[in-house]
């Protein structure tokens, strides 16, 4: 089993959400996905100090209003991940050219058009959280390869549809 911990950060602006489309790494388990930006926290580091180095590394904007939204658990075959949710509505700096990034393409979505992406299932789960709730929440996703098989909101097995 591999485990990882992570940050994801979803920034939201006059132009959308702001999303990374995966497409510049082989053997990337979220190749030709959509996701938001972030990655591995490093030794010693915190999830905000991780969040706004990983946003800067792969956007070239500083997050100057983020906050924590919620922790992620992803259970994906012989992976565990926890990620911790961010997001973001105010940044300095300038938005790197969509291509630039080393990981894949940066693209504003609207919205309303992101259940339409090619996602994990999970991530229609958790906008709509963020949509729904204010508090910080703890959502746990369970897949086999790229079903999601399972899921829990702070505890509790939901029914989903996906």
């Amino acid at each position: 089993m591999k485990r990882f911990d992570t940050t994801l950060c979803y920034i939201f602006g006059p132009s959308g959400v702001l999303m990374l489309h995966r497409t510049k790494k082989e053997n990337d388990l979220n190749k030709d996905k959509y996701i938001g930006v972030g990655g591995h926290l490093e030794h010693g580091e915190s999830p905000e100090e991780c969040v706004l180095r990983e946003v800067k590394e792969e956007t070239g904007v500083t997050m100057t209003s983020f906050r924590l939204r919620g922790i992620l658990t992803f259970v994906i075959d012989d992976i565990d991940e926890i990620s911790f949710l961010y997001t973001c509505d105010a940044y300095e700096g300038e938005l790197r050219d969509g291509d630039a990034c080393n990981e894949g393409e940066l693209v504003w979505v609207d919205p309303e058009k992101i259940g339409e992406l090619p996602i994990w299932p999970g991530d229609k789960i958790f906008f709509r959280l963020l949509k729904e709730r204010e508090d910080v929440f703890s959502l746990k996703l369970t897949y086999i390869h790229d079903e999601l098989t399972e899921a829990e909101v702070d505890g509790k097995k939901i029914d989903f549809v996906v």
